[in-house]
């Protein structure tokens, strides 16, 4: 007789001084597994500075939508899933000390670390369940960082946790890879002539210098010219959907207490922060479920930091983490790559160009195979995907949608959550 679970957890874990991170636990509801039988996924948004218990959760992969009907696609079908509120100061997460935000991915990775050994030691049945990260964007970069981390503890025996995984989702491992590629991409598809291009690639270049010469800061802030340049050019694309139009800058929702060092700071903000704090999701958030979980402080606004988190990172942004991924093949770590056909922030061809930068010595042999279409069903004719795998990496190209793929393409990136996590 399968025993039913309680069905949700969640809590507060201080990782620093002056730094306490949230955590919002869904056991797996599946009709004939216990939880103790299926995975535990950790999912990671991005931003820095987006939310996972509140973005990742009712839009994407979570039982409930905004609306709060139960969602068909939500991976809690197989697996339990773990949302964090990560760095410190997003979402419900929150800092009572200015100078306790992170600065980079290195201080993000420990912060997690802090945050899972506590959460694994509170919870020992779920030590030996497999246990994947999945992410998104920025949280891709946060999430190589992390399971390098976690590899390195459990090795050294100060965590136990049956690691089996990262799947990095359309994840900024190496921007300037993404940005490079922007202007041939869209020039390919007719968002751009031959003017947009020279004038987009002109702006990518500037980037490139500056990462050049190690001036990470100023390679932000020209990064956020460089998009500037492309909705001149493309009439407003939408960087997270190619095929729909972008009106955040236009809108000044959520940004008269935002403070930056300066404009193109805020702009970006602006454009990769505000698509994570919609009208619904924020008075959801602030509303009913800060209600429902009662352990909010009363001064603790969902999102009411996230400027200050992304502001802070601002010296990482540009940074490549291309060398952590190696680590990790390195390491015997199974690493997925997947990625939105429609997305342009980070576009597939960016995504496939860092792939070939790769030292990881396999990487010829994963080069060589040819791609392998996925259909929903066997007698679906409708291409969904394509993939690739060879021993410890794996990399799909999912159809018809954008940066968020589970919130694009539910059913798809369930079917590949399924193959990843070998169900």
């Amino acid at each position: 007789m399968v025993v039913k679970a309680p069905q949700q957890d969640w809590g507060y874990v201080p990782v620093r001084s002056g730094a306490y991170m949230f955590w919002w636990l869904y056991l797996a509801d599946h009709p004939t597994s216990n939880y103790t039988q299926l995975p535990l996924i950790l999912w990671l948004q991005g931003g820095p500075g987006a939310s996972g218990c509140g973005y990742g959760n009712f839009e994407e992969i979570g039982p409930l939508d905004t609306s709060l009907n139960p969602r068909n696609t939500s991976w809690v079908k197989e697996a339990s899933l773990l949302f964090v509120d990560n760095p410190v100061g997003t979402g419900f997460s929150y800092v009572t000390d200015g100078g306790a935000y992170a600065k980079d991915v290195a201080m993000v990775a420990s912060d997690m670390m802090v945050l899972l050994k506590q959460f694994l030691n509170s919870k020992p049945e779920l030590q030996y369940t497999p246990f994947y990260i999945f992410s998104e964007s920025y949280g891709g970069k946060m999430a190589a960082a992390i399971s390098l981390a976690l590899y390195k503890d459990i090795q050294a025996g100060s965590i136990k946790c049956n690691f089996g995984g990262v799947a990095l989702g359309d994840s900024w491992i190496s921007p300037i890879d993404s940005v490079l590629s922007w202007g041939p991409y869209l020039y390919s598809i007719s968002l751009l002539d031959e003017q947009g291009l020279k004038r987009v690639q002109e702006s990518a270049n500037d980037v490139q210098n500056a990462i050049n010469k190690g001036q990470y800061e100023l390679a932000t802030d020209l990064w956020s010219k460089a998009e500037n340049v492309i909705e001149e050019n493309t009439d407003n694309v939408n960087f997270y959907n190619i095929l729909t139009k972008d009106s955040l800058m236009a809108k000044k929702q959520f940004m008269e207490n935002e403070r930056f060092p300066n404009r193109l700071l805020g702009q970006l903000f602006q454009r990769h922060l505000l698509p994570f704090r919609k009208d619904r999701l924020y008075d959801l958030m602030n509303g009913p479920i800060r209600k429902k979980l009662q352990i909010i402080p009363d001064d603790v606004t969902w999102g009411g930091q996230s400027g200050e988190v992304f502001s802070s990172m601002a010296g990482d942004f540009m940074k490549p983490v291309i060398d952590i991924v190696d680590e990790l093949l390195y390491a015997n770590v199974n690493v997925t790559v997947y990625n939105g056909q429609l997305d342009l922030i980070v576009d597939t061809v960016g995504q496939e160009r860092w792939v070939e930068k790769l030292k990881w010595p396999k990487l010829k042999y994963f080069k060589d195979l040819k791609w392998t279409p996925l259909h929903m069903c066997a007698e679906c004719t409708d291409t969904m995907a394509f993939y690739k795998s060879y021993e410890n990496f794996n990399f799909y190209w999912i159809l018809r949608a954008g940066h968020m793929v589970p919130s694009d393409q539910g059913v798809m990136a369930l079917k590949m959550l399924k193959m990843i996590i070998g169900k």
